[in-house]
């Protein structure tokens, strides 16, 4: 049994992620901004937690990690608005990789994106320019740290159900789709499996047991 917090609780893919840890005895900490969302992010199994991490400083989110074994960080700002998806996607998300570090809180799951990093190609035109940008920087982040890190890239997400299948992108990666539900199990099983630790791995939907994709990278 393992204390998580997942960052961005509310989300689609960490409102499955919770209920599947907490399925397996996992204490969970689940953190998100609106009050509104407390009881849907209880149904799950999770301790709710309201919090703001674009406004807490590292000492804050340190605090609020404290106690935990592993972070999973699957927030986002959303899009929308340039200034905010830098505040959330990229420095909210590096002062969360510090905090974990001062909190002991060694294992860390960064959910990023299919193609993220700073040869992302995306055009400065683009309005995914900012989250592409932001992704890149967080990502290179936790990767510079001593923490175990694992990186996700999940491609295009779907609302179609989990599977529990994947294909993990090989040498010439191509970009396809993944259901929220399968990227949920992949987060939960990169928890459990220590030989994702200090890897990045994008994936699609496909015909392989998430267990043994994730194995056989």
């Amino acid at each position: 049994m393992a204390r998580i917090v997942i960052i961005g609780g509310h989300g689609k893919i960490a409102l499955q992620l919770a209920a599947l840890l907490a399925e397996t005895s996992h204490q969970v900490t689940s953190v998100f901004r609106n009050p509104d969302h407390l009881a849907e992010v209880a149904a799950t199994g999770a301790h709710p937690v309201v919090a703001d991490i674009e406004r807490l400083d590292t000492g804050g989110l340190a605090r609020l990690l404290a106690g935990h074994d592993a972070v999973v960080f699957s927030a986002g700002a959303g899009g929308g608005d340039p200034e905010r998806t830098y505040a959330v996607d990229r420095d909210a998300a590096i002062r969360t990789v510090d905090a974990a570090g001062q909190a002991g809180a060694r294992r860390f799951v960064m959910v990023s994106y299919f193609g993220a990093g700073p040869q992302h190609g995306v055009p400065e035109s683009d309005s995914f320019y900012p989250y592409a940008q932001a992704k890149a920087a967080a990502d290179a982040y936790l990767r510079a740290t001593d923490l175990d890190w694992t990186v996700l890239g999940p491609s295009r997400l779907t609302a179609e159900p989990a599977t529990g299948r994947i294909a993990v992108a090989g040498s010439e990666p191509q970009k396809g789709t993944v259901s929220r539900g399968n990227v949920a199990q992949v987060v939960a099983a990169c928890l459990a499996d220590r030989s994702t630790i200090g890897r990045t791995l994008e994936f699609n939907d496909g015909p392989v047991p998430i267990p043994e994709a994730l194995r056989a990278d």
